[in-house]
C-alpha cells in the first residue's frame, strides 16, 4: 500500500472519523473512569474485525500483522479534562464539568481510522503494529499503569500523534518532533499553610493562614528570578488556590497546588526547585506564625525522541504530505505521559494542526474554549497508517 493509496482511503473514512470524534466529544470520560470511552472502542474494533484485550485500569491494545515480530505502538491517549466546556458548537460536552479540551477524542477517532485501513491491508503489514488506546494521560498514570501490564511486551518503537488547536500555525501542518529532550518532566505540589481560625473582626485572635500563604506564593517567584541559570528551562506554576469557606471568617488553613516542570533529564533541576518550595514554604509561614507542609507527587518524566526514529518519521511523513510536515526541535513545556514508553523503547512524537489561531480557532488546548477542525483529522489517520506500515517495511 503506497502513500497515495493511504491518503485516498483516509479521505473517505473522513465522514466516520467524524461521527466517532463528535460522539466521544459529547460524552467525555476522566482518568480510568472511561465506560463509555471503552465501550465505543471496542465497538468500532470489533465492527472493523480486529481483536484485542483490555490491558490495566482501562487500556486497550489489539496487535494487527505478523504477531511473530517486535511491534511498534501507535497511540492514542482517551481521557478528557475536568473542565465545563463553553465552545459554541452542535455537539457540545453532555457531561457537566468535564470536556474534551485536549484533543483526545481527536487522537482515538484518528487511530481507529488508521486501524481500518490497517485491518483492510493486513495481509501486506510485513510486520507487528499495535495499537494502544491509554487512558489517564492528564493525571500521568495511564501510560505507566498499561506498561506494568505488559503493553510493551515485545515492543520494539512507539509513535504517539497530538492535536494542536489555537497556535498560529496553517491547519493541516504535520510537526514531527526532532531528537533529544522535547517536552518537559512535570511534578506535582501541594502547600499546606496552617495557621489559626477565628472571627474577622478579631484579626489580632487569629493566625491568618491566608496572608502567609500570599506571601509564600510571592517568595516562591524568587526561585525563577535569582536562583535558576537562565539558559536552562525550568517553570513551575501555582494554579489552584484554597482558603475559607465564608468572608467573614479566618480559616484553620490555606493549600496551594502547582505543577514543576523542567527539561533537565537528571531530574537535579527538579530536585533543587522542590527542596527550595519547602524550605520557602516553612520559612516564609513561620515568618507570619503559621506552619507549612509541602508534598510532592505525579512526577512524570521528560520525553525522549529518538534521533533515527525521528529521521525515519520526517521520511515517511514527506511521502505523504510533503512541504507540509516538518521538523521541530523546540521542547517547550508541555508534559505527556507517553514519556514513560521513551524511557523504554525508541519513541518518536508527532503534532498535527488542526485549529489555526489566525483563522478563528482563538483558543489553545485546555480552555473551555477550544476547538478542532475536524476536516483535517483524515490526515492523522493516514500519518498513523504510514508510520506503523513503513516501520515494519524497514525493520
Amino acid at each position: 500500500m503506497n502513500a497515495k493509496d493511504i491518503l485516498t482511503r483516509a479521505k473517505e473514512l473522513l465522514p466516520d472519523i467524524i461521527d466517532i470524534r463528535r460522539d466521544l466529544h459529547r460524552h467525555p470520560e476522566t482518568g480510568f473512569d472511561l465506560n463509555y470511552t471503552l465501550e465505543k472502542v471496542k465497538t468500532e474494533l470489533e465492527k472493523i474485525g480486529i481483536n484485542y484485550k483490555l490491558c490495566g485500569k482501562a487500556g486497550i491494545i489489539a496487535d494487527l500483522g505478523d504477531l511473530s515480530k517486535e511491534a511498534i505502538i501507535l497511540r492514542s491517549d482517551m481521557d478528557a479534562l475536568p473542565i465545563t466546556e463553553e465552545a459554541d458548537i452542535d455537539y457540545k460536552s453532555e457531561t457537566p464539568g468535564k470536556m474534551h479540551g485536549c484533543g483526545h477524542d481527536t487522537h482515538i477517532a484518528m487511530l481507529l481510522g488508521a486501524a481500518k485501513i490497517l485491518k483492510e491491508n493486513e495481509n501486506h503489514i510485513k510486520g507487528h503494529i499495535r495499537l494502544v488506546f491509554q487512558p489517564a494521560e492528564e493525571i500521568f498514570k495511564g501510560s505507566l499503569d498499561m506498561i506494568e501490564n505488559g503493553s510493551l511486551d515485545g515492543v520494539k518503537a512507539a509513535m504517539m500523534l497530538h492535536s494542536l488547536t489555537g497556535y498560529p500555525i496553517p491547519e493541516g501542518t504535520l510537526m514531527v518532533l526532532t531528537g533529544g529532550i522535547r517536552m518537559s518532566s512535570c511534578e506535582q505540589y501541594h502547600i499546606t499553610v496552617k495557621g489559626k481560625g477565628g472571627h474577622g473582626s478579631n484579626p489580632h485572635m487569629a493566625v491568618d493562614p491566608i496572608t502567609a500563604a500570599a506571601h509564600v506564593h510571592i517568595a516562591l517567584q524568587e526561585i525563577n528570578a535569582r536562583e535558576m541559570d537562565p539558559k536552562g528551562f525550568a517553570v513551575f506554576t501555582t494554579g489552584k488556590f484554597i482558603a475559607g469557606n465564608v468572608s467573614n471568617v479566618i480559616p484553620d488553613k490555606a493549600e496551594m497546588f502547582g505543577t514543576i516542570r523542567t527539561n533537565d533529564p537528571t531530574g537535579k533541576t527538579g530536585d533543587m526547585i522542590k527542596k527550595r518550595i519547602s524550605e520557602i514554604a516553612k520559612g516564609v509561614a513561620m515568618a507570619f506564625r503559621c506552619e507549612a507542609e509541602t508534598e510532592f507527587f505525579d512526577a512524570v518524566p521528560c520525553m525522549v525522541v529518538d534521533d533515527s526514529l525521528s529521521k525515519s518519521a520526517l521520511g515517511y511523513m514527506k511521502e505523504l504530505y510533503g512541504d507540509s510536515v516538518i521538523a521541530v526541535d523546540d521542547s517547550g513545556g508541555g508534559s505527556e505521559d507517553f514519556a514513560f514508553v521513551s524511557h523504554k523503547v525508541p519513541t518518536i512524537s508527532m503534532m498535527l494542526s488542526v485549529g489555526d489561531a489566525n483563522n478563528g480557532y482563538c483558543y489553545g488546548l485546555h480552555n473551555p474554549k477550544a476547538r478542532f477542525n475536524d476536516d483535517y483529522l483524515w490526515m492523522g489517520t493516514a500519518a498513523y497508517t504510514q508510520m506503523g506500515l513503513k516501520w515494519c517495511e524497514e525493520n
